[in-house]
């Protein structure tokens, strides 16, 4: 039986997501300490678990960034402050203490005591959305994957892509220059995606660059040991055969709050509420950022959520040091070592 550890700090993030990575950074420069824990074995979040090559164009001062990049930055970013982990352990059980502390139970036994606790866990505990296709589960990991974590690994391989949202358009642009053949199948004809991304498709489409399949959907997956044929069905109900090393259905992601629903927290089409104010919850000690919370304007972006935990940060200082005078200073005048 593991030891358990027992660690005290200021702040316990769950979640070690770009947003939960900058609340790192705002708590810092209030010398509070933050200690983090995500079920995934890595920082990143789903950027690193899911599209670490995927360029990210919504980031102020960067007109492209790659995912994994932009973790790697936060991370030299929050350096200065010395955050503490607890990767690849999931978040089992919250207390509230009579001294108003938290306990933060994670399952590996982990006990992590904090004055306050701030929720980033991005869409939660999350799985892919698996299309009904045929054979699909027997063919995963010999041809069916639902990320792209290496796109080097599609090189010179004959890949299928399905799905009409900003992944399936964004991976197809990105793989056109990679794979020896690149197909894009969506059962409508239109995209749901950012209408710059569908007019690259269009465009990659025309040029004889991609195979873009519209109408149509994927009915079932062949193949010896890997996976070697796609079958498809068209608007007029033709069937088709498509031969394949790779099928990569990207239908998003299906997020399950876990045990974070049990927590009396007010929870509204699996998002929490929160004030907009510091984007405190209905608990007091308690914070939600990013895409893991609901209020009316909410904008799901990566710095929407910075924004959040910059005024999260603010709030939960006077909450963790009711007594102390909150001197903020601005870091393009004194620098971040000087914090």
């Amino acid at each position: 039986m593991s030891e358990i550890k027992n660690i005290v700090t200021d702040l316990c993030i769950i979640g070690a997501g770009p947003v939960g990575l900058f609340a790192v950074f705002e708590a810092g420069l209030l010398k509070m300490r933050c200690h983090l824990v995500d079920v995934l074995p890595q920082v990143g979040g789903q950027l690193s678990e899911i599209y670490p090559q995927k360029p990210i164009y919504d980031i102020p001062g960067f007109p492209e960034i790659k995912a994994q990049v932009l973790i790697d930055n936060l991370m030299e970013q929050i350096k200065p402050f010395n955050p503490g982990f607890s990767l690849g352990e999931r978040v089992e059980q919250l207390i509230k203490n009579d001294d108003e502390t938290f306990n933060v139970k994670t399952s590996d036994g982990t006990i992590i005591n904090c004055k306050t606790v701030v929720i980033a866990g991005g869409l939660g505990c999350f799985e892919p959305r698996k299309p009904d296709i045929e054979n699909l589960l027997n063919f995963e990991g010999k041809g069916v994957n639902y990320m792209v974590k290496d796109p080097e690994f599609y090189r010179g391989k004959k890949v299928i892509l399905a799905g009409g949202g900003d992944s399936a358009l964004d991976w197809t642009i990105y793989l056109a220059n990679i794979a020896k053949e690149v197909t894009l199948v969506h059962r409508g004809d239109t995209f749901r995606g950012a209408p710059d991304s569908a007019e690259k498709v269009f465009n990659l489409a025309e040029a004889g660059k991609i195979n873009l399949i519209l109408s149509s959907h994927l009915v079932k997956i062949e193949g010896s040991e890997l996976l070697e044929k796609v079958y498809l069905i068209d608007k007029n109900k033709q069937e088709h055969v498509l031969l394949a090393d790779n099928l990569i259905p990207l239908f998003g992601l299906s997020p399950k709050l876990g045990p974070i629903a049990d927590w009396d927290l007010s929870i509204n089409k699996s998002a929490i509420e929160v004030n907009t104010e510091d984007y405190s919850t209905n608990i007091k000690g308690i914070y939600a950022i990013g895409d893991i919370n609901t209020y009316k304007g909410k904008l799901k972006l990566i710095l929407s959520g910075f924004h959040e935990a910059a005024l999260m940060a603010q709030s939960a200082f006077k909450f963790v040091y009711p007594d102390a005078k909150l001197s903020f200073k601005y870091t393009t005048v004194y620098g971040v070592n000087s914090f």
